[in-house]
Parts: structure tokens; sequence; C-alpha cells
């Protein structure tokens, strides 16, 4: 088409490369022809765009299709290097873009409908784009690469803020809140408890963090930068991209009938889905896969093929159901327009929908999605085409433009196919081993009529011999099958062969002379790594008289079908012969192809290796195969590459080539001539593309040579062609669900389809391969069951005659075993002698003994790993123990007690032991020195109270309570710890870790010794119990008692080495022996035999024990067993008896009855014995089970101990622990601030840099609106020469505009993008589109009338240049306003990071608050008796905020306390007496000054004595003396009324004085905390300091500075006001007192 040919020539990449010849040179004959791309069909995957309203583009392969809408036309064009890899389309701009597949890939931008080239954009990639896509308004196109970059790039970068951030998770890396747990410390980051440090601390998330999410399947933007997301579990979220927040959708509930009504169309929907049988959908929550948005809401689809309109207002959407396409939806696309809605499913089909008109669905495109298999012409080769897919779908296509005029989809895996030149007929095979024949005399409808099931090997390819009489399937197994292709025949089965090696390809070639066609199959021989040809005749016969060409189960005779063999000298991929024994093989090995002569030399008989007459160097690489024209005139070469060349058969030069498909794709599957050779026929492996090619440059010669050809074939194949397609036009349509019938075994159908054949257990195993119904039965099946069949009725008698036999020979060896069974042993024959069958029994014993020997070696391969496990788990749990663990139990009861289990401390262990104790010597030596240094005065001074506390500390020490444990009464040395008030430093606590382990060690080694004193102790009573219970044994026996005797022992947990041994009483199966040990063991026992009866036959041993019982003297234990004989006349009557028998007789019951007497004393004292005994042993064991119980007791008091400790250590373990977190967090925030520094550092060069620039542009635009001012006031003096009512008139027209373009405004209206607001990129598009419509304004034909042409030719000028002065005031007011915008944006940033540094610092701050805690509030374990923690009330005190003081340090503060207090005593009285005594002199000075003046005062008034009334009354009153003494009693009244008053106050102030004293102590100890705190104080002032030095954070400390500042100024203010009070107080107090004493002046 003409647009293939404009794609091919749109830049350099898309011309074809230069063929070479063989020699290296160049071609001529590459000029003299070209191949172009008739069409192109195919879906490779559901990239959909729309290039305009009208228009759809997708890529396919190597090629980019263009459908029109309306007239279903389609335009190619063709990628200039391979394969299609990312794809995007601009329907607004009617441009695309894609990307080549290949190293450093280029990414191509086209124009539609011009399909001209406008750029190419190079990156830094270095493998493939994945993702392209266009901006709507802006011409920017993102492009995202795979690995290794996976970088988002925009081209062209217009934003200087193109890339972003990633801000670490807030809640993870800063939490909310700090909660502090008195105990277990404060709550710290995920990360500082991982140890993280970083980047990784920054974005570490934890998995329990990792909440079950939803799963995103779609997404699209709204015109207000929101995003709907479609999600797997079927919810809709709506999320806000700039507060990065999602809300969940919710239906809009509906009314109730509407509920009832929806329930019951859902239930109607899921009958008839289940009718249909297929999955029911979930309309209330599908799920979306597709997602499109528009003014009116938002359409929707997924895999229910339901397309859904979501109408949203705030968070809740109400759904309607738009069409149902009963396909899985994959993508939903709007036109530019939005007018059409274009649906893409899965399957490749693609509907359209208009959403206006609210219709039906209309299909645009039916296409596969699965790739294409083959592809052939359908005769007579110059109209019609049939392809046919993976998945078994068959299409027609036309041969001109390409239109698919029909489908059929068979629903099987296709393997192969080929359309009969001598019918319209089409044959698929399959992988199951079954051929397809289709009627395609109807293109419109085709039909499946026929179908062959060949065999169980897949059918890999087919092949029609050029007649159209033979078709010919290669399946795997080396099966070649022979059919008549004709319909007329059924598609007979003739027959087939079967070859030894590996079919590689195969060729067919028909001799119409003769009536022969030749057959060359190319095999793979492996064993010499060369390829061997070997060629058949099929004659014409074969049809006509079958049964001499075939055996019984239909396989061909090697002498009726002429059957040669060549072996070549190179290993081939493909091999294509030609009529004069020329054979061209593509070479598997190396980039050739090589040519071949046959010649009649090489037969089967002298199979000599052929060598290659010559060798053409092909340019392409990887496996490839070759295909012959129809004339035989051109060679086609196709390969993994996916490029085609076409050879000339005669001079191999290249004819022509194409790059039609590509590497990445698989390359090119197949490849095919059309008859008259106008037409090629390509399809390739995985890109889904059919490509059909035609000559656009050939000479004439070889079309004639082609066309007569082709008209020469079709004169020869015209008649039988009518007659076969007649035929096959009345084959009734073939039903899957009907039995298929044999063409081969005609007269066999019926009884085949009745009744099945009855097999012996001889035979069976043949059939039980082939199923007994002829509808899954294989036509070698067939044959098979029938020569089966045919033999067992030609055999039936004598098979029966055999089968009489048989058993009658074995009820003779069966009497004959049973005899055998009756002779004697010697007699016996053995059991193999009666095996007929010895091959068999030899046969069945060397399996057995395989058998047994792989069992044998299993065995022995088991009992080693379990050996190995063995030792491993001895040598870690068993030999490295110093002390093995066992336990000790009790003889009477149920108690048990263990030991602890000890391994040996390594030498690692103990140096660190020993330098921990080094340590602690030294730092208490150096305690002790720093004691002394500090010793003062007071101590001599306080010597009762520091006594009282020595006494104290000892009592406390002597409790053990604040110790924590009391290891050290149960073997461990606590002298030797740490105080647990002194653990500050990370060094004091690993050390003390260390002996803390050192005590447990030395306290589970102290019970140890215990355990193993106690141990021995059983060991022993269980000694002593067993002798005595040797004298019990011997007791019993002598008394005939049945007494059971208890006999004590020791268990397998108090002995474990027990377990490390295996017994002989514990095997419980046979050992197995081999023969040395059987003969090792009979010697053995016959040794032992010997002995015996060597020992048996000792003369002098049968003496003693026949005479006096095996010893030489009675034993007093025997006397029990001892018997007096009565005498021999006892036996006579007693009256015969004479006197001396009598006396006799006396004499012997005398003796009878002291022998008696002797008896019965001897049994009391042996009955006495035994009871002693067992008494003894009960008490014995009874008083050893009281021992093992005390020792449990002691073992809860050692577990005890042990716990107190290992609680020690797991609580310092936690401080280190919560330290090290401490620190890890310090890091992490100093790495995260300096980051931050960095960028705030860098944001701050930002904005400075654009600072620079916006005044820069700032001054450019002020420049430009002074000059469109000149240009609009300078209008008159430049046309100051035109008349003045014309003038006006020019005015006009100067200020007059033209009108935007009206498909712009439509275009913006119907667009719910449209209303964003454009960038000055926009304007300068816009500028352009104003300029071509002043064009139109300045045609004269809008002068005025009068105005000459040169004034308006300059008066178009001016008003050109007005107009581009405004656009350019314009375009730079947009520009400033971006780069505004960018400024704030930044200034937003950095205001936004300085609240993060401030965050950052105040994170740290608190957290070395809490490393100063953590050192200083320590863990302190206390042991505390039962009672002293009860509590009379139920609530319990708050002490949170309190402090534990060691006891001493607040006895040394008081006694230092009382000693300052007893000085400030002295002192104070000593000042008091000093007081006085100034007081006191001061007192008589002024005494002695008042009598000097009374003195001089009395001089005075003696010399000026005047004669006053009291001289008068004195002179005059008669009792002057007593008037006085009344007088001077008055006075000395008011005198005493004083005294008392003044001691009152002296009283008061001495009160005063001492609550003085008092607050002055207390403020001393105030001052003296507070100079502790100034301490503290100024050491953490300093470590801020060198912290806000080292971060650089002056902004941060001048603000902080100004705060503090503040702070104390505002302190300042207050003390000035409240010292202002207290002198306003004081004088107010004195005022008071002034007044009291004047209203009060007694007092």
């Amino acid at each position: 088409m003409a647009a293939a040919g404009g794609a091919q020539s749109a830049g350099p990449a898309s011309e074809e490369p230069r063929p070479e010849a063989p020699g290296g040179r160049r071609c001529s004959s590459a000029e003299e022809a070209a191949l172009e791309v008739s069409w192109v069909q195919g879906f490779s995957n559901k990239n959909f765009g729309f290039i305009n309203n009208q228009t759809v583009c997708y890529p396919c392969g190597n090629y980019i299709l263009f459908l029109d809408i309306e007239t279903k036309k389609t335009t190619v064009l063709q990628c200039p290097s391979g394969q299609v890899g990312a794809f995007a389309a601009n329907g607004n701009r009617q441009v695309l873009a894609f990307s080549d597949r290949r190293l450093n890939p280029i990414i191509y931008i086209y124009t539609f409908p011009e399909l001209s080239k406008l750029t190419e954009l190079k990156g830094n990639v270095q493998l493939d784009y994945t993702l392209l896509a266009f901006s709507f308004r802006g011409p920017y196109l993102a492009s995202y690469s795979s690995l290794p970059e996976f970088v988002l790039s925009v081209c062209p970068v217009k934003l200087p803020d193109g890339q972003g951030t990633v801000s670490p998770h807030k809640d993870l890396f800063f939490p909310v809140s700090h909660s502090e747990d008195p105990y277990h410390g404060p709550d710290l980051p995920v990360s500082a408890i991982a140890g993280l440090v970083g980047d990784e601390a920054e974005t570490f998330m934890p998995r329990d963090y990792l909440k079950p999410s939803v799963h995103p399947t779609a997404h699209c933007w709204t015109a207000t930068s929101e995003i709907y997301m479609g999600c797997k579990e079927g919810y809709v979220l709506a999320i806000d991209a700039e507060r990065c927040s999602a809300s969940v959708l919710q239906q809009k509930p509906l009314p109730e009938y509407m509920c009832k009504l929806s329930d019951i169309v859902s239930y109607a929907r899921r009958e008839v889905q289940k009718r249909k049988g297929g999955k029911t959908k979930n309309l209330q929550k599908p799920v979306l896969f597709a997602m499109a948005f528009c003014k009116e809401g938002l359409y929707a689809a997924g895999s229910e093929g339901i397309l859904f309109f979501y109408h949203i207002k705030g968070l809740q959407y109400e759904i309607k159901i738009c069409a149902d396409i009963l396909q899985p939806i994959s993508s939903l696309i709007f036109s530019p327009d939005y007018t059409v809605l274009l649906l893409v499913t899965d399957q490749g089909t693609v509907y359209t929908y208009k959403p206006a008109h609210s219709g039906e669905t209309v299909k645009l495109l039916d296409t596969c999605s699965s790739c294409f298999l083959a592809a052939d012409f359908l005769t007579p080769g110059n109209k019609y085409c049939v392809s046919v897919t993976t998945s078994g779908e068959v299409q027609v296509w036309l041969l001109e433009d390409g239109t698919c005029l029909s489908k059929l989809n068979l629903d099987i895996e296709a393997t192969a196919m080929a359309c009969c030149p001598s019918s319209n007929s089409v044959a698929v095979g399959t992988k199951r081993g079954q051929i397809y024949f289709l009627d395609v005399t109807k293109v419109e409808a085709p039909r499946v009529v026929h179908r062959t099931f060949l065999s169980k090997f897949p059918v890999l390819s087919l092949h029609y011999d050029q007649s159209g009489q033979f078709l010919i399937a290669r399946a795997t197994e080396g099966h070649i099958f022979i059919l008549d292709a004709r319909p007329s025949k059924l598609f007979q089965v003739l027959g087939y062969i079967v070859l030894a090696d590996e079919v590689l390809d195969l060729s067919v070639v028909s001799d119409f002379r003769n009536d022969l066609v030749e057959v060359m199959v190319l095999l793979n021989v492996a064993e010499i790594q060369r390829a061997r040809l070997e060629i058949f005749c099929l004659s014409s016969a074969l049809t006509t008289d079958n049964d001499k060409y075939v055996d019984e189960q239909g396989m061909l005779n090697a002498n009726a079908i002429k059957k040669e063999q060549y072996d070549l000298d190179y290993p081939l991929s493909s091999a294509v012969r030609l009529k004069d024994n020329i054979v061209y093989g593509y070479c598997a090995c190396a980039p050739f192809i090589c040519k071949y002569h046959l010649s009649e030399e090489n037969m089967l008989e002298d199979p000599s290796v052929l060598l290659s007459e010559k060798r053409t160097p092909s340019k392409q690489f990887g496996s490839g195969f070759l295909r012959l024209s129809p004339n035989s005139r051109w060679l086609a070469s196709a390969a993994k590459d996916g490029v085609l060349f076409i050879y000339h058969t005669f001079t191999m030069d290249i004819f022509a080539q194409k790059h039609c498909h590509s590497y990445q794709g698989g390359g090119i599957r197949s490849m095919v001539f059309s008859l008259d050779g106008k037409f090629i026929l390509i399809n390739g492996k995985n890109d889904g593309a059919l490509v059909c090619l035609k000559w656009k440059k050939i000479k004439k010669i070889e079309v004639k040579e082609a066309v007569s050809h082709w008209q020469s074939l079709f004169a020869i194949l015209n008649k039988s062609t009518s007659n076969e397609n007649v035929v096959l036009k009345s084959m009734t349509e073939w039903q899957f669900d009907s039995e298929p019938t044999s063409a081969s075994l005609p007269e066999e159908e019926a009884s085949l389809r009745s009744s099945n054949v009855e097999m012996t257990e001889e035979d069976g195993n043949v059939t039980s391969l082939y199923s007994a119904s002829t509808n899954d039965m294989t036509w070698i099946g067939q044959k098979i069951k029938k020569v089966i069949r045919e033999e067992t009725q030609r055999f039936a008698n004598q098979k029966e005659e055999l089968q009489m036999g048989i058993k009658k020979l074995r009820k003779t060896i069966q009497k004959m075993m049973h005899e055998n069974e009756q002779v004697p042993d010697t007699e016996k024959l053995e059991q193999h002698e009666f095996n007929l069958d010895t091959e068999e029994m030899e046969r069945a014993r060397a399996e057995a003994e395989q058998e047994v020997a792989r069992v044998r070696k299993e065995i022995e391969m088991e009992n080693l790993a379990n050996r190995y496990l063995q030792d491993v788990i001895k040598r870690e749990c068993w030999d490295a123990m110093c002390v093995k663990g066992r336990a000790v139990k009790c003889f009477h009861m149920a108690c048990e007690v263990k030991n602890y289990p000890l391994k040996e401390r390594s030498k690692e262990e103990l140096e660190l032991l020993e330098k921990v104790l080094q340590s602690k010597k030294i730092e208490t030596a150096n305690l002790k020195v720093q004691k002394k240094s500090l010793e003062t005065d007071s101590e001599t001074l306080l010597s009762m109270e520091g006594e009282k506390a020595e006494e104290g500390m000892a009592n406390g020490s002597a409790s053990y309570c604040l110790t924590g444990s009391l290891s050290s009464q149960y073997g461990g040395d606590t002298s030797i710890l740490y105080h647990q008030w002194d653990l500050h430093t990370r060094e004091q606590k690993v050390n003390q870790i260390v002996l803390l382990k050192d005590i447990i060690y030395k306290v589970k080694t102290a019970f140890n010794k215990e355990f193993d004193t106690v141990a021995r102790q059983k060991e022993q009573e269980i000694a002593r119990v067993k002798e005595r219970n040797v004298r019990i044994q011997e007791i019993s026996a002598q008394l005939d008692l049945q007494v059971e005797v208890w006999e004590p022992s020791l268990t397998d947990d108090e002995i474990p080495e027990r377990a490390l041994t295996v017994q002989d009483s514990e095997i419980k199966v046979e050992k197995y022996l081999t023969e040395q040990e059987i003969e090792k063991e009979e010697m053995l026992a016959k040794s032992e035999m010997e002995r015996h009866f060597a020992a048996m036959d000792n003369e002098r041993l049968r003496a003693l024990n026949d005479m006096m019982g095996g010893v030489l003297e009675v034993k007093k234990e025997d006397i029990l067993k001892m018997d007096i004989p009565p005498p021999p006349f006892i036996s006579k009557p007693e009256h015969v008896w004479n006197d001396e028998e009598k006396k006799m007789f006396r004499e012997h019951e005398q003796k009878v009855k002291e022998l008696n007497e002797e008896k019965e004393k001897y049994r009391r004292a042996l009955e006495n014995e035994l009871k002693k005994l067992e008494t003894s042993i009960q008490e014995t064991t009874q008083t050893f089970d009281e021992t093992v119980c005390k020792l449990s007791e002691k073992k809860v008091k050692f577990e005890m101990v042990i716990y107190q400790e290992e609680l020690k250590i797991v609580n310092l373990t936690y401080a280190l622990m919560l330290d090290e977190e401490l620190n890890t967090r310090e890091a992490g925030l100093r790495n995260f601030l300096m980051k931050k520094e960095k960028e705030k550092v860098k944001i701050a060069r930002t904005i400075q840099t654009t600072k620079n620039k916006i005044e820069a542009y700032t001054d450019t635009y002020e420049n430009a609106i002074i000059e469109d001012k000149n240009l609009e006031s300078g209008f008159t003096k430049e046309f100051a020469d035109v008349p003045a009512n014309l003038l006006d008139e020019l005015f006009q027209l100067y200020k007059h505009r033209p009108k935007a373009p009206v498909t712009e405004m439509l275009l913006d209206t119907a667009n719910p993008y449209g209303d964003c607001p454009g960038s000055a990129e926009d304007e300068k598009d816009a500028l352009t589109l104003l300029m071509k419509a002043m064009d139109e304004l300045d045609s004269p034909e809008h002068r005025p009338n009068g105005l000459d042409l040169s004034i308006w030719e300059r008066f178009c000028r001016a008003r050109q240049n007005k107009m581009e002065s405004e656009k350019l005031v314009k375009w730079k007011a947009l520009t400033l306003e971006e780069m505004q915008a960018f400024l704030q944006r930044r200034m937003d940033d950095n205001e936004k990071i300085k609240s993060e540094i401030e965050d950052i610092f105040q994170e740290l701050t608190w957290v070395q608050e809490e490393k100063m805690k953590l050192e200083l509030n320590l863990t302190i374990q206390f042991l505390l008796k039962q009672g002293q923690v009860e509590l009379e009330s139920t609530e319990i005190p708050d002490y949170t905020d309190a402090l534990l003081i060691n006891k001493s340090i607040i006895e040394e503060l008081n006694c230092s306390i009382m000693a300052q207090g007893e000085k400030k005593i002295a002192s104070m009285v000593e000042y008091k007496d000093f007081s006085k005594g100034m007081f006191r002199l001061e007192w008589e000075h002024k005494k002695m000054r008042m009598q000097i003046e009374d003195l001089k005062q009395k001089a005075q008034d003696i010399v000026r004595l005047p004669i006053t009334k009291d001289r008068q009354l004195f002179l005059t009153v008669p009792n002057h003396d007593s008037h006085i003494a009344h007088h001077i009693s008055v006075m000395e009244q008011t005198l005493g009324l004083m005294d008392k008053l003044h001691e009152k106050n002296v009283k008061n102030r001495q009160k005063r004085i001492k609550e003085l004293e008092k607050s002055i102590r207390l403020k001393e100890q105030a001052n003296y905390k507070l100079s502790l705190e100034l301490k503290e104080m100024l050491v953490s002032v300093s470590e801020k300091r060198h912290i806000f030095e080292a971060a650089d954070t002056q902004h941060i400390s001048e603000k902080i500075a100004k705060q503090r500042y503040r702070e104390i100024l505002k302190q300042k203010h207050l003390r000035r006001r409240v010292r202002e009070q207290e002198e306003e107080f004081e004088v107010l107090q004195a005022e008071v007192e002034r007044l009291r004493s004047r209203t009060f002046p007694a007092l």
C-alpha cells in the first residue's frame, strides 16, 4: 500500500541494506527487485490509541497499523529497526511515538496522516523502554525504561523541577509521640531497634507493619488532578495526589423498590450465566481492569465483559450498565473529541461505543490474540489465502487488501497447516496427532468435513505435492504418513514409514511426466553430527492398488517406494530439492547455504559422505529454513533475525530482501510463495504478525516466467480441481461429537463399532495401548487391532492346544512337588530344581539381589547419616560438657534432683574474666585513693555519727537487701561485683555481666559438688543393699521362703552414659550375619561344647559329688538339711523289737529331738537376722530419701539465686540494648539531618538562581511592555501622511484582531481536561494559528477605499509587528508567571525543610536527654522479705517522681549538715556576745555624752536660773517631796511597762532570728543543689553548642537565642517588679509601725 511505502522512506533506518555477493562484492541484481508490504494482520498486544477522531492505531510486530473506524481501511507503518517496543499516540496533535527493541533503543516520532518522521530521541537507556505517554496539552513525552535503569524521563525537559524526591515514612522514622515506660525505657522507632543507619533507617518497613492492602488493577486521572483507581478486591478509590490521601467510594443507597428490582435483575443474570455454563458475575463489586474519564463521569470495565458507568458525586457513586460484550475487557480509550469509546478485549476483539447515543457496541476489529502458526494460498492462489493460529483458529483473508472474510475456531492446539492444490480444502494438523480437513469452497463459511486420527504423535508439518494427489504428514519419532489428498477418496490414509533418526525437514517434488512424487527427508544423525537425506518415490498406483505397497500394519514396503540415502558433510536445519537433483541446505553450525548435486553413485548400499559443491555465505543468524518458489527460480531463506532473503537458484545471487520480522519476536516461523509468484506470506513466531509482501520492483521476464508456470500448472489441475470441489461441497459437515470412520478400513467399520475383541492374557499387553472404541482409536491402532484379530482367528486352534498342554504340564509339576515334600530331607530336591524357566529364575534372582544391594546401600547411607548426626550431637551436647547432666532419684518416693550440666569455659572466656577482675581491682584501689584525698576535718568532728553509719552499713550488708541476690550464701563471691548504684558506663555494665556469669557458674559448681556427694552416697547405699540382699537370698533359700527380694538399681537418668551404648537385649530384630561371621560363631560354639565335655570327664569331681555332695565338711548352714537316718529295723513291727533295738530306737528318737531343737533354734536365728536385714535396708534407704529431699529443697534455693543473677543480667543486657538503640537513633537522625541540610543548601541555591533569573526576565518583560506601548503611540506619527478620515479607519483596523479557530474551542469543550491553564508553549502555538488568520486580513480586498497600496502594505507590516509584540508580551507574562510559581514551590519546599530540621533537632535533644536519663536512672534489684511491701490501704502511692538514694549518702549529708549547723550556732553566739559588748560601750558612750550635756545644761541653768512655777511650787508647796515621790512612782510604773514591752520585742526578734537562720540553711542547701544543676546545665549547654556548631544551624540558633533573650528580659522585668513591690511593702510596713506607735504610744 502507499502508506507502507511512505513508512519505509521515513528515515535512513528504514532503508534496506545492500546485499553482497558470496565473494564480498556488491551484487548488482539487488537493484533489479524489491519487496514491499501489501498488508499486515495481527494483534500482538492490547496497546491501542487514537491518532485522530476517526483512526485508531496499534502495534503489531515490526509494524504499526492504522485502522479507519468508518471505512475499516488499514494503513501500515514499519519500524525502521526491528520490532516495535513501547508505543503512544496523541490524537489532539496527530502524533505517535514508538521505540525499537535493540541495544540503546531510539524513540521515533511520526505525524499522521503523512507518516513522516519528525524526530528521533536518543537517551541513555541500554536495553528497552516499557512505557511511553504524551501529555495532553504540552509537547512533552514521558518514557520509562526497564532494567537496569528504571528511569522516568520527560522529553523535552522544560521544567526545572523535573526530578522528584521520596520522603521517608514519618510514622516509622518520626513517631508521633514519645511514650516512655519507666521500666522498658523510651519508645523508639523500629529502624533504631533494628540497628539501621542511613537510607535503610528512613525507608525500613517491618513485616508486622505491612498490613493486607488492596491490589490496584486500573487507574485514570481526573480534571482536578485526582486519581480514580480500581482494585482487585472490588473497591474504587479516589486518591488526592497533592495530599497523598485515599478514600473509598461508596455506592449510593438505592430506594427500596430499586433494590428489589436490582436483585431480580442480578438473579436473572446469574441464572442465565449458570445455564450457559459460565462463571457468575459479581455486579455489586466488579473487579475493574480498565477506566476512562469524561465530563459526565467514569467508564469502567473488567473481566465480566460489562461496561459500567459511574456517576460520582463526592464519595458516593451511582452505577449504570451500558453494554455487555461477554468478553473480558482489558482497556478503554476515548477518541480525542470524546464521542467514541474504544473497548479492547483480551481475545483480540475491539468494539466501539458512542456514549452520546447510548446504543449497542459495534465490533471494529476481530483478530486472534494468539500467534499465527502458518499461512498458505488457496487454490488457484491469486485471490484468497488461509492462516491458522496456535490456538486452532482458521482465518480466510482477501489477498488484495487483507480483509478478513471468515473465521472458524477448531478449539485445538494446531501444529501445521497446508492448502491442497487440487481442491479448495485445507488440512490442519494438531498436537494430538489428528488432521482436520476443511471445506473452503465458500470462503465466507469454511467448515470441517473430515477428521483423521493418525497416531498419538503430534503432527509437525503437512506437505502437498504440486499435483494435489498426496498429503505427506510429518510426525514425531520419525513417522511420516502418506494420505490421499483428494476429497473423492475421503482423504484415505495410504500408509506410513518410520525413519530411524529425527526428521528436520521435508521437500516434495512432482514429476508430471513419469507420474511420480519424490519425497526428500532431511534427518539429523546424532552419532556422526551430520545430516542425512533419504529420498523415496510415491507413484499414482499407491492410490489405486494400495495393498501391494503396504503390509498388514499399514507400513509402506521399502522396495515399493525405492528408498535412497545420502550422508552430507554438514549438519543442516533445512533442505529443498530441485527437479534436476540439486539440493540446497541451510547449514546449522555456520551461516552458509550449501549446494549439493545428487548422483546415482551415492546410494543406500554405499552411504559415503556427499560433499557440497558450493557454499553461499548467509547474512542471517540463528537457525533458519529454506523454501522454494513454485517455478523453482527463487530460493527463500528465513531465520531468527526476521530478515527474508530471496536468491536466484542458479547463481545464488541475492534477488531481494525484506526485514519483515525481528529477532525479539522469535524471527520468521513460516513463509510461502503464491503459485503465480506475485505474493509472499510470512508470519512471525511470537510477534503475532502475518505479513503479505508483493513485488515493488521486478523484471518483467521474472514475472512472465512465474505466471507461465502458474498457468501451465493451473491448466493441468483445472479439471481435477473442479471435480474435487464438487465432491467437497457434497460432503456433510463433520460433527465433533460423532464417531469418526476410517476410510482405510471400510470392510471392518461395522464390526469395529459393534463389538470388541476378546484377548487372552498373553496378548493383552498389546491391545491395552489402544482403546476399544474407534472414536478414540488412531489409524495405527485400528491397523494393529485388525492384525491381532486376524491372527487370533487364524491360530485359534493352535493357541487352544498350547494352553491345554501348559495346563497339563502345570498339574504334573505340582504333583511332583507334592511328592517331593513327602520324601526324607536327604532325598528332597531344591525348590529351584522344579523351575522350568531357569533363565527367568536367574533374572528374578539377579533383580532381587540388585534390589537387596540397593536397599542395603540405602540403609548403610542412612546409618552413616545417623552416625554422623549422633557424633555431632554427642560432641556438642556430651563431650563438650565438663559436668555431664545426670539425676538422683529417691528409693521410695517420686522425687528427683538433677544437677547443672556445665560446659568447660573456653580460654577466651577465662581471659576475659581475668581481665575484668584485674580492672575491678584497679578501680577499687583508685576509689580508695580518691576517698583518702577527699577526707576533711569534719570526719573527726563527726566520729560518732560515722560509727553509727558504719554500723548501719554493716547491718545493711548483712541483710543482702541492696545486693539484690543471695549468691554469697551459696558459693558466689559478691564482693567482686560493682555496686548497683555505680553501673553508669557501658564498660561497667559489660564487666558486671561477665562477673555475674562467673558467680552463676560458681553457684552451679557448688551445687554440683553437693550433688556428687549424694550421688556417691546412693551408689554406696545400693552396694550395701546388694550385699544384704545376698544374705537375704541365702536365708530365704535355707528357710525355703518364696520372698521377692527388692533389688535397687540406677536408672538411665542417673547413669546417662548408658544411652550412648546399645545392649544386645535392646535389639529386637534378628542380627544379620555374613558368611564369615556365621562360620566364626559355629567355631566358637563347637569349642565351647568341647570344653564343657572335657570338664564333665573329671573323675575326682565326679567322686566328690557322688559321696559328699561336692564338699569335704558339713557347714552350719547345712544343719537344716541334715536328717538322721532311721534304724534298719524300723520297718518291723514294734512288738518284734528286742531290747537292744528298743534302746537304739530311743537313742534315735533322742537324737532326732535334739536335731529338731537345733533346727528350730537355727531357724529362729535366721528369721531374726532376716528381719534385721530388711529393717536396716528400709532405714538406710529412707534416710537417703530424706537426704535427696533436702537436696531438692536446696536445689530450689539454688535456682532462686541463679534466677536472681540472671534477672540482673537480663536488666543489664536490656539497658545495653537500649543504649545501643539510642546511639543508632542518634546516628540515624544525624545522617538524616545532614541530608536535609544538603537539600536545603541545594534548594537555597535554586531559589537564589531563580530569583536572579526572574529579576533579569522582569527587566526583559518591562522592556517588551514599553516597546509595545511605543508601537501604539507611534502609530499616528508613522502614518502622518495619511488623511485624517482614513487615519481613524486605519487605527480601528490596527486594533482589530481575528477570532480563535472554532475547532480548538470545540475540542476544549468536549475534553474534560480542556479547562486546564495553558503554558507558554501553548501560547506559541496559538500565536502561530493567529498569524495564519492574519494573512487573510492582510489581503488587499480589506484595504479601505482611497488608500494607496504601498501604505496598506506598510500598515499590514506595522499591524503584524504590533500583534507580535502583544503576543510576545503575553507569552513573557505567562513565562514569568510560571517562573514565579516555580519559585514559590521551591520556597515552600525550603520552609518545609526548615520545619523538618527543627523537628530533627528536637528529636536529637530528646534522644540525648533519654541517654542521660538512661545513664542516671538505673534499674536496682532488691530482696524484700514477705510483709515489707504490704500496704494497709489499697491505694498505691505514685512513685514516678521518687528518687532512690543510698542511706549512707543521707546519713553523711545529715552529719555534715549538723556539723555546719553547730559551727554556725557557735559563730552566731560569738557574734551575739560581741554585738552585746558593742551595744554596751555605745550605750556608756552615749550616757557620758548625755551627762556632759546635762552638766552643761545645769551650768547654764544655774547661770540663767529663772523663777519658774516649779520653783515657786517647790517654795510654796509644803509637802514637795511627797509630790515628787508620787510623780516618780508614776514614771516608774511607765518604765516597768516599757521594760516588759521591750522584753517582748526582744523575744520576738530572737524568734525571728532563728527563723531567718533556718531559712538561711535551706537557702544554702538549695544553692548547693542549684550549683550541681548549674554544672549539669553547663555541660548540656556545651554539648548543645557543639551540636549547633557542627550542624551549622545559625538561623535556628539565632531564633532560639532570640527566644531565650526574650525569656531573660521577661524574667528580669518580673524580678524588677518583685523588688519594687518588696520596697513598697517595706515602706508601707514602716508607715504602719509609725502610725501604730503614734496611736498607741504606751506600747
